[in-house]
């Protein structure tokens, strides 16, 4: 059961019960590497298909089959690995697995490489009349979203080259991780329990720390300490923006946004519509501002009040056995199915239940074609926000499970762009359900401050994360060093729009620009603005419809990656091309500011 802060068990000392049961994927280690050794054999036969595609349906046909094995075993040898290490991050055991299948995908990558080429080589009546095949039933999208690339697609030799290079493309946000998570000394935060380290991950805690002198100490000496490395800092993102930029030029991509685009089919009008909603809409978050100043009883709101908690947190103790029902019940909307199989999962090990030493942080689905949709928590009994996590990661998982059983290997995989609309909408329905079993006036407080937050910060932050994005590639792209301080400049002027007059900003407060660790990854968090966005349109249709809504839903979730995802969420009545879904998002969070007004 769940340790609640007592002593951290080692992983061999956690019950069996509570772990995830593997043996979906392999039986046990030994099983794993026996399973290495055929992949890396198979890697060694790519070569004999080059060469062969263009000849017939039945040539085209044997490499998509053998491709299709391929995938299926690297992705379930990954998928293992991954989960394996996530279980004890200091286990070397699973750092040689994970490094060696990691190793043998990126030697399958450059030995396939000639791979997208050769098929937009064939001549296009050709390959035409192959897709009308049979035979090429289950790789009909495949092919034709290779296709797509055409314009972008490079000589053999210079995607060799590319593919090649791809092993390196993530050491600038390595680095970034590395210096922030481990070389970075924050130093120890005053307390009445006495001094406290101050950590990535133990910020957050602080700021949501009643004290407001605690809060100023640790806000402080955290951005005190970014300031000391703002110069490596700079170096970094600015390295980061310059290779979206130059990897986008050298495919020939309009831009770097357009880029990253690309691969979702997501018009950049979409980007655009999602950031001019938003910006029209700020003065729904510059009142909330106001109202959590009077709220907190402040002469003046400073940049570490905005996580200070408005109302206390309600005392509440839930079992993993109690969320599960209350998760289940409150699924309940979408029918026998879908709550069976999940609930079925979450009490018969597709999840690791509790913390143990050296266990991944945080929270994550891990689904893949084969094996169970399994899921990590780090669960804690007295903490309601873990209940909420368990139903937004069933929800991933859900999404994983109706995926895989409803396409071929080769498009069952749903895009990011997709992924957090059905975690997202879990979280929604869990929310209502809460809402109306309660009379309690502190816990609907707690309720409704916990759901402004987190739509705060899901829905208004990351586009202005998104804007920020924005905004330094197309510097870059215009030929403007990024320097220090006009990254700062312009990230300080950012802030100034979101949070409005009420905020007083920190000398340093602008340099929050430079440690967001998805900004070394660029163009990704729009995605959980837009999918909030969604989720909360399809949790008012299921909720408020009948069986057709609820049947439209699912269309989402079956398709995997059948369709493209604005084409999946058209389809289950939620058009994101446009910015109503957005706006109908922000008009929900103003709601919720309402509702706080009235109870407190």
């Amino acid at each position: 059961m769940s340790n609640n802060g007592q002593t951290i068990p080692l992983r061999n000392e956690a019950a069996v019960s509570d772990t995830w049961d593997l043996s979906t994927l392999y039986a046990n280690d030994e099983d794993w590497y026996k399973s290495l050794a055929e992949f890396e054999k198979m890697i060694d036969k790519i070569i004999s298909f080059q060469g062969t595609l263009s000849k017939s349906a039945n040539h085209l046909a044997d490499y998509m089959n053998y491709s299709r094995d391929l995938g299926i075993l690297g992705e379930k040898l990954g998928s293992y690995a991954f989960l394996r290490q996530s279980e004890d991050e200091s286990s070397s055991a699973a750092q040689t697995m994970l490094g060696k299948i990691t190793m043998a995908g990126a030697k399958a990558a450059a030995a396939s490489s000639w791979e997208n080429p050769e098929i937009l080589a064939i001549p296009e009546n050709d390959i035409k009349t192959f897709l009308k095949e049979d035979i090429l039933s289950d790789y009909r999208v495949y092919i034709q979203k290779i296709i797509r690339y055409k314009p972008y697609i490079l000589s053999d030799k210079e995607e060799r080259i590319m593919a090649l290079h791809s092993e390196g493309e993530g050491a600038i946000s390595d680095t970034f991780s590395v210096l922030t998570n481990v070389d970075f000394n924050f130093g120890s935060v005053d307390t009445p329990e006495g001094k406290r380290p101050l950590t990535q991950s133990t910020y957050s805690v602080f700021m949501e720390n009643p004290d407001r002198d605690l809060r100023k100490q640790a806000y402080l000496m955290f951005y005190n300490c970014f300031d000391a490395h703002k110069t490596t800092l700079r170096s970094l993102y600015s390295g980061s923006v310059k290779k979206d930029v130059i990897n986008a030029r050298i495919r020939g991509h309009s831009s770097a946004r357009a880029s990253a685009l690309f691969p979702d089919n997501v018009s950049e009008s979409v980007y655009d519509n999602l950031i001019t909603a938003v910006s029209g809409k700020l003065d729904i978050l510059h009142k909330y501002y106001a109202f959590r100043k009077r709220a907190l009883k402040l002469q003046e709101l400073r940049h570490y009040d905005v996580y200070a908690p408005l109302v206390s947190s309600v005392k509440m103790t839930t079992t993993w056995n109690e969320a599960v029902d209350i998760v289940s019940n409150a699924l309940s909307p979408l029918g026998d199915e879908y709550v069976s199989v999940l609930r079925t999962g979450l009490l018969n090990r597709w999840a690791d239940r509790y913390e143990n030493k050296g266990k991944h942080s945080g929270a994550y689905s891990a689904g893949c074609f084969t094996g169970d949709p399994y899921i990590l928590m780090n669960y804690k009994d007295d903490s309601i926000r873990d209940v909420f996590t368990l139903a937004h990661e069933g929800g991933h998982s859900m999404h994983s499970w109706y995926s895989a059983k409803n396409n071929p290997f080769m498009q069952y995989n749903y895009t990011i762009f997709e992924a957090e609309v059905a975690s997202t909408f879990n979280e929604e329905l869990l929310f209502r359900y809460l809402l109306k079993q309660t009379n309690n006036k502190d816990m609907r407080l707690y309720l409704i401050n916990k759901h402004a937050d987190d739509l705060l910060a899901t829905l208004y932050r990351q586009t202005m994360f998104a804007e920020f994005e924005n905004i330094t590639h197309t510097l870059e792209e215009n030929g403007a060093p990024l320097t220090t301080d006009l990254l700062r400049g312009e990230y300080r002027k950012l802030l100034e729009k979101y949070f409005g007059p009420e905020i007083i900003l920190e000398e340093t407060s602008d340099l929050e620009g430079l440690r967001i660790p998805h900004f070394y990854r660029a163009f990704y968090v729009y995605k959980y603005a837009t999918g909030v966005s969604a989720a909360l349109a399809l949790a008012d249709r299921v909720l408020s419809g009948g069986e057709k809504e609820r049947e439209e839903y699912f269309t989402f979730l079956k398709s995997g990656g059948s369709r493209f995802p604005i084409d999946a969420l058209n389809s289950a009545g939620v058009d994101m091309g446009s910015p109503e879904p957005v706006n109908a998002a922000c008009e929900a969070f103003g709601k919720l500011v309402d509702e706080l007004e009235k109870l407190l």
